[in-house]
């Protein structure tokens, strides 16, 4: 399942920790910070794009991917709900799940590219 890398264990913690991450900074208090309008949805589909990529380099089978890309679809469309449901300061907003979502499919789409190794390649 997992692409034959220097310390796979690793790579895949480190993963996770993004998640985790990603999954803490959507839920606590946003900084105030003057932006412009609708310029989060770009932090979004950054954010979805590093989680989706970085699957692509640890895990080898389509399958595995397949699941990954489900799962973070379905975080980032999760995280959205929480949003709502357990903070006072942010709310669910549908076009950051689409952001969320076409980050995550850009991500995939390396997999169908030579960069789909570069893990390996810098000997990971």
């Amino acid at each position: 399942m997992l692409k034959p890398l220097r310390w796979p264990r690793f790579w895949l913690g480190l993963w996770w920790l993004a998640i985790a991450v990603t999954i803490t900074v959507c839920l606590i208090p946003p900084p105030p910070l003057d932006l412009p309008p609708n310029s989060d949805k770009v932090e979004h589909f950054l954010a979805y794009f590093v989680l989706a990529t970085s699957a692509v380099q640890i895990y080898r089978t389509r399958a595995a991917l397949l699941w990954a890309g489900v799962g973070l679809v379905g975080l980032g469309i999760g995280i959205e709900g929480l949003q709502s449901a357990f903070t006072d300061n942010r709310m669910a907003d549908a076009m950051d799940a689409l952001a969320n979502t076409v980050g995550v499919l850009a991500g995939m789409a390396v997999s169908l590219t030579p960069m789909r190794d570069l893990l390996l390649r810098l000997r990971g």
